[in-house]
C-alpha cells in the first residue's frame, strides 16, 4: 500500500496488552526510540497493559511460569552478577517473591543505567506519542479517565485500526 504523501513521517502502531515490569519496557522503549527518529507513534493500551497509564506505575515481575527468566543478582562480585541462578518453582510461589524479583530487576536496571518505566513513559509524553486507553477494557475493569495520566486519550478498536491502517509498522506486545 503506497502512502499518499511520500514525505510523511513513518508511523508506528502498537498494542500494549501486558503490564508486568518485563512487558512494560518494550512499548515505551520502542515508542520513545521511534519518536526520537521522527516517527509518529501511537500505543493502544488494552487489558493488562492499561495500568501502565496509571499516574503511578506499580508493575511487578513474576518469574513463575517464565523459565527463560534467570535470576541475576544486582550486587556482589562481577562473576556472581553474571551467573544464571535457577530458582525452584516452589520458591516462586512464596509470598513476597514477586516483590523480591521486582526489586532485584529494578536494581539491575538502575546499576546498568537503564531508565525506569516511568521515565520512559515521560519521554513518550514529551515526544507526543499518542497513548490511547481502550474504552472497552476501561469499562470492564472499572477504570475512568481520571485514573490515568492526563496526556492519554480514550478510544475503541476503531481508533487503533484507523491509525494502524496507515502505519508502516504494527506491533502487538
Amino acid at each position: 500500500m503506497a502512502k499518499s504523501d511520500p514525505d510523511a513521517p513513518r508511523r508506528l502502531a502498537m498494542i500494549a496488552s501486558r503490564g508486568t515490569l518485563d512487558w512494560a519496557y518494550p512499548p515505551f522503549l520502542l515508542a520513545s526510540g521511534a519518536a526520537a527518529m521522527g516517527w509518529e507513534v501511537s500505543i493502544f493500551f488494552t487489558f493488562y497493559g492499561l495500568p501502565l497509564l496509571s499516574k503511578k506505575i506499580d508493575a511487578l515481575v513474576t518469574p513463575l511460569g517464565n523459565p527463560a527468566m534467570p535470576m541475576r543478582m544486582p550486587f556482589g562480585p562481577e562473576g556472581f552478577q553474571k551467573m544464571d541462578i535457577p530458582m525452584p518453582q516452589l520458591l516462586m510461589v512464596l509470598p513476597g517473591f514477586n516483590h523480591l524479583a521486582t526489586n532485584l530487576m529494578k536494581q539491575t536496571f538502575k546499576n546498568k543505567g537503564v531508565a525506569s518505566v516511568s521515565e520512559l513513559r515521560d519521554l513518550c509524553v514529551e515526544a507526543e506519542v499518542q497513548m490511547v486507553a481502550c474504552q472497552m477494557t476501561m469499562d470492564v475493569f472499572g477504570y475512568t479517565k481520571e485514573d490515568f495520566i492526563p496526556q492519554i486519550s480514550v478510544g475503541g478498536a476503531g481508533t487503533f485500526l484507523d491509525y494502524a491502517a496507515d502505519a508502516d509498522v504494527q506491533l502487538f506486545i
